[in-house]
C-alpha cells in the first residue's frame, strides 16, 4: 500500500487517550507491565500510532516509555537503547518484512525482558472458507496473519526465550 495511503488510513483510527473503552482494550498490556516492572523500567511503545495510549496510562504512573511510529513519531533515535519491555498493540499485522522487524525489536529487548503484543490470531486449522469471511483481514493495511503456529516459529527463530498467548495478550520474553 502507498505510504500516504495507508497514512490516511491510520489517521481515521479513533485512538483517543481518554476512550476507556480504548484504555481498557490496551489493560492486558498495561496490567502486565504493571504487574512485572517498576516505574524504574524502560519502555518501547513500538507503532503507537496518533494516540498512544498504553505508553500514556503508563506514563501517567511514572513509567519511562519511548514512542515510535514511522509516520506519527518518527524519530529513530529509540533504535540506540535497549529496553525492559517493548509494546506492539495492533501493529504486528502491518509487519510489511516481519523478518525485519522481529530481528530489530530482539535486539532491543535486554536480557529478561518482555516484548507484549495484541493482534488478532488466526487459529492453526483456520478454514479458506472461515479465512475468507474473516473481517480482520479486509483491512488493507493489514499484510500478515499469526497463528499459534507462527507465534512458537518467531520464538525460535529469533531467539526468545519463551512465548505466551491467549486471545488478548502475546508474550514473548527475551
Amino acid at each position: 500500500m502507498d505510504a500516504d495511503l495507508e497514512e490516511e488510513r491510520y489517521r481515521t483510527h479513533n485512538n483517543d487517550i481518554h476512550d476507556k473503552r480504548y484504555q481498557d482494550f490496551v489493560s492486558p498490556i498495561t496490567d502486565a507491565i504493571k504487574n512485572k516492572f517498576t516505574t524504574n523500567s524502560k519502555g518501547l511503545d513500538y507503532g503507537c500510532g496518533t494516540g498512544p495510549v498504553a505508553a500514556h496510562i503508563l506514563q501517567q504512573q511514572g513509567f519511562d516509555i519511548t514512542l515510535f511510529d514511522p509516520y506519527f513519531y518518527p524519530d529513530s533515535s529509540y533504535e540506540k537503547k535497549q529496553y525492559d519491555f517493548i509494546i506492539c498493540c495492533e501493529v504486528m499485522e502491518h509487519f510489511y518484512e516481519p523478518n525485519q522487524e522481529f530481528k530489530k525489536l530482539k535486539n532491543l529487548l535486554k536480557p529478561n525482558s518482555k516484548f507484549y503484543c495484541k493482534t488478532k490470531m488466526i487459529p492453526n486449522d483456520f478454514s479458506v472458507e472461515e479465512f475468507e469471511n474473516w473481517h480482520y483481514k479486509n483491512d488493507p493495511t493489514h499484510v500478515f496473519f499469526y497463528s499459534p503456529k507462527t507465534l512458537q516459529v518467531i520464538c525460535h527463530k529469533f531467539g526468545f526465550k519463551s512465548v505466551s498467548f491467549d486471545e488478548k495478550l502475546i508474550t514473548f520474553t527475551a
